[in-house]
């Protein structure tokens, strides 16, 4: 089984040794390692030059502005069997390749693989990130597993067989999620993903609000034109009842959260007891499972990234469903130093 790894990048300087190190520190080494330079203007041509006698270096012509379009350029030279994605700000945990190789070797009829997304600690942002990933990645998505429904594949950590990609697999350019897209295009298709949680990847999630708010804005905006551009399609009676449920979920605990603070103040304020109660029990849970007892703090912040994210879901409602106002534009949030020695 030949294994190959795709990692488009721009302007990575910050981040990107780190993730090379990661990469090449691998148990079971990777056969072919690729990063696609997007016309970087910073130092990363440099950091990457480092490097150049062990992994493959591939530069644009011009900056694409885009992920997916620097991945798809990044495919023409994808040799391998499997190919692993990710991202230049991502660091992989040393076994990565090794559960991609156990993830395919276990099922022949496997299609893709989603691996398990940490988040690497910075500051209260990222604490209340963590504690979203712990408890979406441990029910939520090991649910969707089970149902044989996976909703999203990360970015980051995820694996494909690339003849089934190159078979199914078409770069749209026409979200601004282009993982999300990749998943929908799958369970179109009916084929088979797997979800391996010893697959592990620390990625550095946005460190101030202004990133948080923008990268928010893109996830919930690409679901919503994913939503509209695959429900057509996505007729399997399973898949059709938990997405109703997701986003019927998500409008209602929107409308809940802000109608009941001017329709009763009272309610709305048992209301907020109620779910701070909720949410204190599940940090313990997160700090016992991942064996951060920083998580146990992550309820007091967290109270306010719920109020942000509600009213980023509810705006991205309005602008992609009702207005319309379909945004294609790539956001690129601020990055921080990467150190291998933060995981």
């Amino acid at each position: 089984m030949k294994i190959s790894l795709l990692v488009p990048c721009f302007n990575e300087e910050k981040a990107v040794e780190a993730c090379i190190i990661s990469c090449l520190r691998q148990t079971r080494k990777f056969d072919e390692i690729i990063f696609i330079d997007d016309s970087s203007t910073d130092k990363t041509p440099q950091i990457l030059s480092r490097y150049a006698d062990r992994i493959i270096i591939k530069k644009t012509a011009q900056n694409s502005g885009n992920k997916s379009r620097a991945q798809e350029f990044g495919m023409n030279f994808v040799t391998g069997d499997i190919f692993v994605t990710t991202d230049a700000d991502t660091i992989l945990n040393v076994n990565f390749t090794k559960e991609v190789e156990k993830s395919f070797e276990r099922e022949v009829d496997l299609s893709a693989m989603a691996g398990y997304v940490s988040s690497l600690p910075y500051n209260w942002i990222t604490l209340c990130r963590a504690f979203d990933y712990v408890i979406g990645q441990n029910i939520h998505k090991l649910a969707q597993s089970y149902l044989n429904f996976m909703f999203v594949m990360p970015g980051v950590a995820s694996a494909f067989k690339t003849e089934v990609f190159r078979k199914y697999i078409t770069f749209d350019h026409d979200t601004i999620t282009e993982d999300l897209d990749f998943t929908y295009k799958l369970h179109n298709e009916n084929l088979k993903i797997n979800y391996n949680r010893n697959a592990i990847s620390y990625t550095q999630d946005p460190p101030t609000l202004h990133s948080y708010i923008n990268q928010m804005r893109r996830w919930y905006g690409g679901g919503w034109q994913n939503l509209l551009k695959h429900y057509k399609t996505n007729a399997h009676p399973v898949r059709t009842l938990e997405l109703s449920l997701m986003y019927i979920e998500g409008v209602v605990f929107s409308f809940l959260l802000f109608a009941t603070l001017i329709i009763n103040p009272y309610l709305w304020l048992i209301f907020i007891l109620f779910y701070l109660s909720v949410v204190f029990i599940l940090a313990l849970w997160t700090a016992w499972k991942e064996k951060r007892p920083d998580l146990v703090l992550a309820p007091f912040p967290y109270i306010i990234i719920v109020f942000i994210n509600t009213a980023i879901f509810i705006e991205q409602f309005v602008k992609e469903v009702i207005l319309k106002r379909k945004n294609l534009i790539w956001f690129r949030p601020e990055r921080v130093a990467n150190n291998i020695n933060q995981v």
